[in-house]
């Protein structure tokens, strides 16, 4: 049985806001969105190569930039949305560093980038949309976050940089939970591990997984969705993965 409870009232979706569209998770959001009735879809990427149609605008950011996600939040105002859903993350950098294995291999130039995007910067997309946030109906800031980020869950150790990053993204998680509480009482503020998802992030890592592990990008953005659709006020603050189980901080 999951943890997160029945299908909440007016969890129905008209307006959303997807960071990261350009991505495997990203833009199979943004389909699955509109074929459950989305009818304005906020598509950002860095590159600006979003999903195209009928209601999607599409939009640039930057997670390093955060004039850019300022400029991306004001264009939303006059019609905000009641989800956004940030679907960026870093496991591999640009230049092939990967996880770490052992302490002997961190670096804190590739730390600090890796913080940078994985925590960094969906905390400063959180800065400046969850005051368009409605404050009466029920809205969802969610961010992708990574069963490796549970500290106690944490028994192979090994990949420093990119736990200690989505741990710190849970922890703030935690934090805007609270504070959106005091007044938004009917927002929800949460994690969401999607599993290992067929995507250019998990590329590197496929070929020694188990049959049956590896789930393809639409499959998970249902399965995201569908968490999304069942999450009530307080669960707010949470790490859930795609069967709709709590993540163990």
């Amino acid at each position: 049985m999951d943890d997160v409870g029945q299908t909440s009232a007016g969890s129905a979706t008209k307006t959303a806001a997807i960071f990261g569209a350009s991505g495997g998770i990203g833009a199979a959001l943004c389909a699955q969105l509109k074929k459950r009735g989305a009818q304005r879809i906020y598509a950002g990427s860095r590159s600006g190569d979003t999903p195209s149609g009928e209601g999607i605008t599409p939009f640039r950011f930057d997670l390093t930039d955060e004039a850019s996600i300022a400029d991306a939040a004001t264009m939303m105002r006059e019609e905000p949305p009641t989800l956004v859903i940030v679907t960026t993350g870093v496991l591999t950098l640009g230049d092939g560093t990967g996880p770490e294995r052992t302490y002997k291999r961190l670096d804190g130039a590739a730390m600090a980038e890796i913080f940078a995007l994985n925590t960094i910067g969906p905390a400063l997309i959180a800065k400046h949309m969850l005051p368009l946030l409605p404050r009466g109906e029920r809205a969802v800031f969610a961010a992708l976050s990574a069963r490796v980020g549970s500290i106690s869950d944490n028994g192979l150790g090994g990949w420093h940089s990119y736990r200690a990053s989505k741990a710190a993204l849970n922890m703030l998680i935690k934090n805007f939970a609270l504070e959106m509480s005091r007044t938004h009482p009917e927002s929800v503020i949460v994690g969401l591990h999607p599993g290992t998802v067929d995507t250019q992030l998990s590329e590197p890592f496929q070929s020694n997984l188990p049959d049956g592990q590896l789930t393809e990008a639409a499959e998970a953005a249902e399965n995201l969705l569908e968490v999304i659709a069942r999450l009530l006020p307080e669960k707010s603050g949470s790490i859930f993965d795609f069967k709709g189980e709590r993540i163990p901080a």
